[in-house]
């Protein structure tokens, strides 16, 4: 039996005129989520580092380019109080430096030093590799039809276009 298993069984004896069929994908989404988060937040604790703070980093390395801190912002869905002390943290951690905008002195650019972009390219294939082991026991054609379920989904509670 698996965890939603033993919620469905748990809530069919306290509220059984309820349907909570919506549990066996979203409970199980929600349940692999806090797992896999545990399991990176475990990894990332030795580097002296959060998983918003890994959010802020791969947002940068993925730009290719210094962006500014609202773009990080609109890109992690994070405050911005929460993206300036993350990026305190970063930039006294030597992974992400801060350049202030000539022509416009009030912007300042968010940049990965030399040592961000290592850190990325080291820890996000290690994240991927944890992921991917959580879909091992899949096809690759059972793989890509979940993908294409989860996209369904996405689009209905996250309809923005990035």
């Amino acid at each position: 039996m698996d965890y939603v298993e033993r919620l469905r069984e748990q809530w069919a004896q306290q509220m059984p005129e309820v349907d909570v069929s919506p549990i066996d994908s979203i409970g199980r989404i929600t349940r692999i989520a806090a797992l896999l988060a545990e399991s990176s937040d475990t990894v990332l604790a030795q580097r002296s580092l959060t998983r918003p703070e890994l959010e802020v980093l791969t947002a940068l390395r993925r730009a290719g380019r210094p962006l500014r801190a609202r773009e990080v912002t609109t890109i992690t869905r994070a405050p911005g109080a929460s993206i300036s002390k993350r990026l305190d943290h970063l930039e006294r951690e030597g992974l992400v430096e801060r350049t202030v905008v000539e022509r416009d002195r009030r912007g300042v650019l968010l940049s990965l030093t030399e040592e961000g972009t290592r850190l990325v390219d080291e820890l996000f294939p290690a994240q991927l590799d944890r992921e991917r082991a959580a879909l091992d026991g899949l096809t690759d054609d059972e793989r890509t039809r979940l993908a294409e379920l989860l996209t369904i989904v996405l689009r209905r509670v996250d309809p923005v276009e990035y």
